[in-house]
């Protein structure tokens, strides 16, 4: 007879130092591709606070001030008239936050055009050509063939986008009649799945484990509190009797009837030879250690803690200023270097259909997320103007700069910070200043 050999293994070793288990304080990180799927994505969403303001908050700040428009007073309120119509704004809100939440979104540029396969001719629209904007999201827009020619506008993009209705047929979308926006940069397209080339990853994917325990921890915490006073009775020959049906029975029904008085009257009622004490569980110190984790979750999404948590900063002569600005430095980035190139061409279309006409002086600004109060901003409009007459002069011929110059400089600094709307279509309608007056000592700089 052969001998048989057993291996065991050592589990009082592997209980102290965890070895072989997922928290070996030994092992190291190691990165692997991750894979979140639409119903993770949405269940997450749905379920978890942190998720949704992680996609909500940057996506509803790109908006919330939107942009104003430089050009004739009649020609603004046109334009905006059409914003309002087509509910522009919000529909960018939605498909950024859709954007954000699936990797991408687009707006479908709506015109009188019969087939949306083909390219849209921006200058054919006319007043009115717009005529509406439809949010869809990657899961409805499937990406078609890319294109390989160095020198088209769409190289290494989508010839075209597939959408698949709801009775099943499909329609074919020419890229330029999509307003593309994607969310979290993926390195390289063929880690995508399939139909999501040229798309992007949800901006979950990155800070999933960081929301995970996050919540796990916030629900630790909320166990403990209910563990935070526990009774203890040593009962005699407890341990002796376990086994014996009536004896578990009576201490069940003694401690059942002991526990209703002590509620009632708040009097424990107990056995001469019984003992009783009480354990409390230390609490202090587990709001550090949830914030800690809150903190890494605000770095993982890029967001403030005083932003995602909707609190007042912490800490001796702390204000948050300088955070805020760092978020509204990467809002405005957004804006400039994502909404602005991505809406262009329906930008176009917006003012060809609102005006009837494209006049190349009108263009738009993101306003700043940073708004000064209107004392402040008077305060600076008269400390330029003081400026600018300490500079003219006093008309006896010892200014420092002519008055045309600094009329003009001063012009277009009121244009830059929107001190004055509308006025650079009013200098070019009306001039900057009389040519006469320029010669007069007494004149002012406008």
């Amino acid at each position: 007879m052969g001998q048989v050999f057993s291996m065991v293994r050592d589990g009082l070793m592997s209980l102290a130092s965890r070895m072989g288990t997922e928290r070996d304080k030994a092992a190291s990180v190691f990165y692997t591709q991750p894979i979140l799927t639409d119903e993770q994505i949405v269940a997450a969403y749905r379920g978890s606070w942190l998720p949704r303001k992680i996609v909500d908050i940057p996506a509803l700040d790109s908006c919330r001030k939107w942009r104003s428009w430089q050009a004739a007073s009649d020609q603004i309120g046109l334009i905006e008239a059409e914003e309002r119509r087509l509910d522009l704004r919000s529909k960018v809100l939605e498909a950024s936050t859709k954007a954000r939440l699936f990797g991408g979104a687009a707006l479908f540029i709506g015109t009188a055009d019969a087939d949306p396969a083909l390219p849209l001719e921006v200058e054919l629209v006319g007043k009115g050509g717009l005529k509406h904007l439809t949010v869809l999201t990657r899961r409805q827009l499937a990406a078609g063939d890319i294109d390989s020619d160095p020198a088209s506008e769409w190289y290494g993009k989508p010839k075209f986008y597939t959408l698949t209705g709801a009775n099943g047929a499909q329609v074919t979308i020419h890229p330029s009649r999509l307003v593309i926006l994607r969310g979290a940069m993926t390195p390289n397209e063929e880690f995508a799945g399939a139909g999501n080339q040229c798309w992007g990853e949800s901006v979950l994917t990155a800070a999933f484990d960081a929301i995970k325990s996050a919540d796990s921890t916030a629900a630790n915490i909320a166990s403990l509190v209910f563990e935070a006073k526990i009774d203890i009775i040593k009962v005699p020959q407890f341990s002796a009797n376990i086994g014996n049906q009536s004896y578990e029975d009576a201490v069940l029904r003694r401690y059942a009837l002991a526990n209703t008085i002590k509620g009632v009257n708040g009097t424990l009622i107990l056995d001469a030879e019984e003992e009783y004490d009480s354990k409390s569980a230390p609490l202090s110190g587990l709001t550090d250690i949830l914030m800690a984790f809150m903190q890494i979750v605000a770095g993982a999404a890029d967001i403030p803690v005083t932003r995602l948590l909707g609190q007042s900063p912490a800490g001796l002569n702390a204000t948050g200023a300088a955070d805020m600005k760092n978020y509204h430095d990467r809002i405005q980035a957004i804006q400039e270097l994502d909404y602005t190139p991505a809406m262009s061409r329906l930008d176009e279309c917006l003012i060809r259909s609102a005006t009837g006409a494209r006049d190349p002086a009108i263009y738009s600004a993101w306003a700043p997320l940073e708004q000064m109060s209107e004392k402040e901003k008077a305060d600076i409009f008269k400390m330029k103007a003081e400026a600018a007459r300490a500079l003219f002069g006093s008309g006896s011929g010892e200014e420092i700069i002519s008055r045309p110059a600094l009329s003009e400089a001063l012009v277009n600094a009121f244009i830059e910070d929107g001190s004055l709307p509308g006025l650079e279509a009013a200098t070019k309608t009306s001039g900057q200043a009389d040519p006469d007056a320029a010669e007069r000592p007494d004149a002012m700089p406008v």
